[in-house]
């Protein structure tokens, strides 16, 4: 049976404890979280960074198309419940084990990829080699990702696109650097003031390049990560995260969950459709009826936890995104991506209701269960699709 009812009234959940009652198209908005008043102390980003000079690398190529890449489940009894169980060599964004523990003592990057016009735009690269990534709305319902980059090397990401409003909390969740091509005035204003404002991987610095002369320039730009943090390391700011908060993952399956098999979210101009592989316990992303793909690989995207949440989007009406004609078409939104707010986990087959928390700026999004005890991720990374309050009904879960 489909999960629609369900999925309506967690909206209607929301609106209700957040909002008092209010109107669910405009909720009141809520205070963000406490943070020290950097106005007076953020450096605006005019230092330019250097890094070593290298060769830009060829135009982004695509390995065959693979729908159903071979992945390796995680090994059985792993159980990841406190810091100590980490150790050295587990990434604490995904539980994995790294490689090198050196790895885990560098600067994560959050990178914003574009998702719009999919002719131009696709398919991505390097959202396979991420440890958590965000989709959220933009201005006209398109989509657009974030990237958190930390326990794993990419060679090149992109296209890369111009920052939102909510990218002035993500950085500053995973105590990130952030690469992107621009912003409109407000966002640029609100990016200056923050508390990364340091760490700003502005497209005039190292590590970008251009490519794709048959698409228009703006969906042409693209990052060498290994590059990005080159400079950061010139300017002493590729340094280990102080990460606020603890994610727990387990390879078993928790009890309490109903078969979720697929779930597909309507953001109206696109579907997009998550479906289990029992076979190596992982799910593969959709959209518009087309396999994702990974352009680094050519592999298709895959998650092994899908996270849907329903925070407050907030017009901003101090911020313009789109001008047509001298009239001010988009306002930005505010994505209000703090307290606390019911969802969907899925992982292996399953879908948990939860609770999400964060509730100081520089804490990490973490999740509970029905009884308050923190809920362990599946090992490996996780996927968050962002849904604004305002559709009506857009999501589907089926066993």
């Amino acid at each position: 049976m489909k999960k629609r009812v369900q999925f309506l009234l967690l909206l209607i959940f929301i609106s209700l404890v957040a909002a008092c009652g209010g109107d669910e198209a405009t909720p009141t908005p809520i205070a963000p979280p406490a943070t020290t008043d950097v106005s007076e102390t953020a450096v605006t980003p005019t230092t330019v960074i250097t890094a070593t000079a290298t060769t830009l690398p060829p135009p982004p190529t695509i390995a065959a198309a693979t729908s159903t890449p071979t992945t390796e489940p995680p090994a059985a009894g792993t159980n990841l419940l406190t810091a100590a169980d980490f150790g050295t060599d587990r990434n604490p964004l995904t539980g994995e084990l790294v490689d090198d523990p050196a790895q885990l003592q560098r600067r994560p990057l959050a990178i914003k990829i574009s998702n719009a016009p999919p002719s131009f735009v696709r398919p991505q690269s390097g959202l396979n080699s991420a440890d958590w990534v965000f989709e959220h709305t933009a201005e006209g319902h398109i989509t657009r990702f974030t990237l958190i980059l930390y326990g794993k090397d990419v060679e090149q990401v992109g296209p890369i696109r111009s920052a939102r409003l909510i990218d002035v909390e993500l950085p500053a969740m995973y105590d990130a650097a952030l690469a992107f091509s621009g912003a409109s005035v407000g966002v640029n204003q609100r990016l200056n003031a923050s508390d990364f404002a340091s760490r700003l991987i502005r497209s005039s610095d190292p590590g970008y390049y251009r490519t794709g002369e048959d698409k228009p320039f703006e969906h042409t730009l693209y990052g060498r990560p290994a590059t990005f943090r080159q400079g950061l390391d010139a300017l002493g700011l590729n340094t280990p995260p102080n990460f606020n908060g603890l994610l727990t993952f387990t390879s078993e399956t928790p009890a309490g969950g109903e078969p979720a098999s697929n779930v597909t979210i309507d953001y109206e101009w696109e579907v997009v459709e998550w479906r289990y592989d029992e076979g190596n316990g992982r799910y593969y992303r959709w959209a518009a009826g087309e396999p994702f793909l990974d352009g680094s690989t050519g592999e298709q995207v895959s998650a092994a936890n899908v996270v849907v949440i329903a925070p407050f989007h907030v017009e901003d009406a101090t911020i313009c995104e789109q001008i047509t004609n001298g009239v001010c078409t988009h306002l930005s939104v505010q994505i209000q991506l703090w307290g606390s707010g019911t969802g969907f986990i899925l992982r292996d087959g399953q879908q948990y209701p939860v609770t999400w928390h964060r509730e100081n700026r520089n804490d990490l999004l973490t999740f509970t269960d029905a009884d308050g005890n923190p809920f362990p991720l599946q090992i490996g990374n996780t996927w968050v699709q962002l849904v604004p309050t305002w559709y009506d009904d857009p999501v589907t879960i089926s066993p």
